[in-house]
């Protein structure tokens, strides 16, 4: 069971819960700039790093790559270009941006300067792939690019359409704006976080809404069945309680067994522990299943920390290869509710497990630290 629940007061905050448990926490005033476009300015090019760094008006200059598609014209120090945010500022680093502009919908991804018909690697089934294909060539009439999301699996063809109409709208704007802006100014700004998190998780499924706010609950009412509460929504809801255990290094699993949550410069360490769990059939089927319990909760754990760059889990130790395909397997189901592009890449040498996740906004405790400043 999925719901939503939002509360409004001098900002709007936003959780997701699923089967009673936190999974996201997203405060709509968090500075956001992933997928926004921006006209800036080239202020160093670094032949050597194949690089630019360009102005787009944030503390650090954006890191642009050069080694992009062909036929993109050469950059020069103060020139003015379109560019979109891909990653956002994290630590000493600006953003990573991008030449290539992408315009998101709930069931596209409009690419106007590419013309690949692309499809969401979560849709599985070969002959979907296929249908979806035809329908993004169909749509586009090798014009421009578009990868068909998930929800488009499900979605009505006019209803897909129409999408990628108002999106080629956006674009045209952005283009007739681009002329006569300032740089560095937004050209395009994305979708707000309750936007995007009702078009996300709709085609997931939503089961109800809770909100303290009477009007944003009758804005909403066609989206899912709405509860409306009082001020106390969060705490109520045990929401406050879970986000202040979303910070502890150790996670206890229901078993007995714990994770261990380690952040560092360039990636984030997990580790599986058996701890007080004992099992109760012969060795190699405990641990098997202590790692199969902990697949769940490094999903929710991940989602909930916002943790994204490279993940690496270390598992309990598994003798059978087909004990580690059972657990890559069951890390790509309690992944599949992500709405976060992630991908689980498989087991090293060292028996560690892989992942990747894509950074959208800051983690949860950056969250949580900046929400305290301002307090």
């Amino acid at each position: 069971m999925r719901e939503i629940w939002i509360r409004c007061g001098e900002s709007q905050e936003i959780a997701v819960m699923e089967d009673g448990r936190l999974v996201e926490f997203l405060p709509e005033d968090q500075a956001a700039s992933a997928d926004a476009v921006y006209l800036g300015r080239v202020e160093r090019v670094m032949p050597g790093m194949k690089a630019a760094f360009v102005n787009i008006g944030q503390e650090k200059a954006g890191f642009l790559p050069m080694e992009e598609r062909s036929g993109l014209p050469k950059l020069q120090c103060g020139q003015h270009i379109m560019v979109q945010v891909r990653k956002e500022a994290h630590g000493e680093k600006g953003a990573f941006l991008s030449r290539e502009i992408c315009l998101c919908g709930e069931y596209v991804l409009l690419s106007p300067m590419t013309e690949k018909i692309a499809v969401s690697s979560r849709i599985g089934r070969e002959s979907d792939r296929r249908r979806l294909k035809e329908l993004g060539r169909s749509i586009t009439g090798g014009k421009y690019g578009l990868v068909m999301r998930a929800a488009s699996m499900e979605a009505e063809e006019e209803a897909v359409r129409a999408e990628v109409q108002r999106l080629l709208d956006t674009w045209q704007g952005i283009c007739a704006a681009a002329p006569t802006a300032h740089a560095p100014s937004v050209l395009h700004a994305p979708r707000t976080m309750l936007d995007a998190v009702l078009e996300d998780y709709r085609p997931r499924g939503i089961d109800r809404i809770v909100t303290n706010s009477e009007a944003l609950g009758t804005r909403l009412a066609h989206v899912a069945p709405v509860q409306l509460m009082s001020d106390s929504i969060f705490d109520v809801g045990r929401i406050t309680t879970q986000l202040s255990r979303g910070l502890d290094r150790r996670v206890w699993l229901e078993s007995g067994g714990n994770l261990v949550f380690d952040p560092c410069e360039a990636m984030t360490v997990v580790d599986v522990n058996t701890a007080k769990f004992t099992g109760k059939t012969e060795l190699q089927q405990t641990v098997l299943e202590l790692n199969l319990e902990a697949c769940a909760e490094i999903a929710r754990q991940v989602r909930l920390r916002n943790l994204s760059g490279i993940i690496i889990i270390d598992m309990i130790d598994m003798a059978a290869r087909e004990h580690e395909h059972q657990v890559l397997a069951e890390l790509n189901r309690c992944f599949a509710a992500d709405r976060v592009k992630t991908v689980v890449h498989g087991f090293t040498s060292l028996g560690l497990v892989e992942m990747t996740r894509r950074r959208n906004r800051p983690t949860l405790r950056e969250t949580l630290a900046s929400r305290k400043a301002t307090e």
